[in-house]
């Protein structure tokens, strides 16, 4: 993705949002700003009146006024699959795996450094770019379909929204249905980048995968193998 990225920026310290910003903008990309979480939502109604997929990559804290970060991620996943970057004080493990469950692509502790930040846009919007790239192609275990150019999954006849890792996950491990993966090389493999992640965040978005497949009736396919990772039931 050109760095022409919109990128909305959701931050009730003025200082901090305006230094994101700017250096959001000096990177070359587009950059809106809101102040509160009710003025987010009004800016992402906006865009989506005018008939448009409003932002490329939201950035936003979590305790703001108006409506709180977690309501903003909730809201935007439920409507937009934009990568969704959380930027907080708050450290918290629990925290981290609240907004890794309510779809949030990635978490940045206060202070941060700009560069570091600049580096995790990037990568998100790198694998967003990616998602809608893929040639078409179906890929088949027993009850699940995968459609790789559109990046959805019908398990059992019913559809699934995934987020895009979630997806991602599901694609790798029914491309080598027989492989059992470390959590390491299973989120390396839906990212298709070497990467450094908490064993807990893969844990979380397999548990997600679990609980939207189970309404089908194939939540087993997805097999813990203890002490090492996770695979396909054979």
């Amino acid at each position: 993705m050109k760095n022409s990225a919109r990128i909305l920026v959701i931050e009730d310290d003025i200082d901090i949002n305006n230094v994101m910003a700017a250096s959001l903008a000096k990177a070359g990309y587009a950059c809106t700003q809101a102040f509160s979480g009710s003025e987010a939502r009004l800016v992402f109604k906006a865009a989506t009146t005018a008939g448009e997929e409003p932002f490329d990559l939201v950035i936003t804290d979590l305790m703001l006024p108006g409506a709180s970060g977690e309501e903003l991620v909730r809201e935007i996943r439920a409507h937009s699959d934009a990568p969704v970057i959380v930027v907080s004080a708050r450290t918290d493990p629990g925290d981290k795996v609240e907004l890794l469950e309510l779809g949030a692509d990635d978490y940045v502790a206060k202070p941060f450094d700009l560069d570091e930040l600049l580096a995790r846009v990037a990568v998100q919007l790198r694998h967003a770019s990616r998602s809608t790239t893929c040639t078409s192609a179906t890929l088949r275990f027993k009850d699940w379909v995968l459609n790789t150019e559109a990046r959805t999954l019908v398990a059992a006849g019913e559809p699934v929204r995934l987020t895009r890792l979630e997806y991602g996950i599901v694609e790798a491990l029914v491309r080598r249905p027989k492989k059992v993966f470390t959590k390491r090389e299973l989120f390396q493999a839906a990212w298709n980048e070497d990467c450094v992640v908490e064993e807990k965040a893969v844990n979380v978005h397999v548990s997600n995968i679990r609980g939207k497949l189970k309404p089908s009736g194939t939540d087993a396919y997805l097999e813990t193998v203890w002490g090492i990772g996770f695979k396909l039931a054979e």
